[in-house]
């Protein structure tokens, strides 16, 4: 690998301190936005009901098939779609939250990471 490379981000004579200043700036500013994120969770709901013992209920049957024949294609079947109904409700009950935070700080942080993006997207495009 030449140093010419190394100057050249993306294969075109883009500018590596661009791309670098940029990377930068949008790990700042995403690091910045995502630590005033609350992500809490909900109760599993169904009809009133709390329904996470329900989604149990595939898998549990799938674990035991697998235990009794563990080339059951029916019982792999039940703890695939078992593992991705917990995954999926543990996702759809989730409540994400922004903390308050003063007008200035919500400024800094976006302008830092759109326009880190920015100048990433900047660095790889051809530059004359």
């Amino acid at each position: 690998m030449e140093m010419e490379d190394l100057k050249n981000v993306g294969g075109t004579p883009g500018g590596l301190w661009e791309f670098l200043i940029g990377l930068a700036m949008a790990v700042a500013g995403g690091y910045m936005l995502i630590s005033r994120v609350i992500v809490t969770s909900g109760f599993w709901n169904w009809g009133g009901y709390n329904a996470f013992g329900l989604s149990l209920v595939p898998l549990i049957f799938g674990i035991g098939i697998v235990f009794f024949n563990g080339r059951s294609v029916i019982g792999w079947l039940l703890v695939f779609v078992g593992a991705v109904i917990i995954l999926a409700g543990i996702i759809m009950n989730l409540q994400i939250y922004f903390q308050p935070t003063s007008l200035f700080n919500t400024i800094i942080m976006l302008v830092l990471l759109v326009g880190g993006i920015g100048l990433v997207a900047k660095s790889v495009r051809s530059h004359g």
